[in-house]
């Protein structure tokens, strides 16, 4: 684990990501007190699955049917 103010970081910040990408556990610090921890981005990497919710979703046929009251009430009705 490597601590670093985090006015040395502003300068030094595309060598610390390259640490970081590297295996290394970065600690920003203000005034020699720990803030937050740079980790690595881990992207999902789960091959997507088209039509794995057919069957489990319903849509009713009326769907976008608006009730008169609704529209009335858009309209400036009652």
């Amino acid at each position: 684990m490597k601590i670093v103010n985090m006015h040395r970081a502003k300068s030094e910040l595309s060598r610390l990501v390259e640490e970081v990408l590297a295996g290394k556990e970065i600690i920003l610090a203000r005034a020699g007190k720990p803030l937050v921890r740079l980790i690595a981005y881990e992207y999902d990497q789960r091959a997507r699955r088209p039509g794995r919710f057919k069957g489990k979703i319903r849509i009713d046929p009326d769907f976008d049917h608006t009730p008169e009251g609704v529209v009335r009430a858009f309209e400036g009705g009652e």
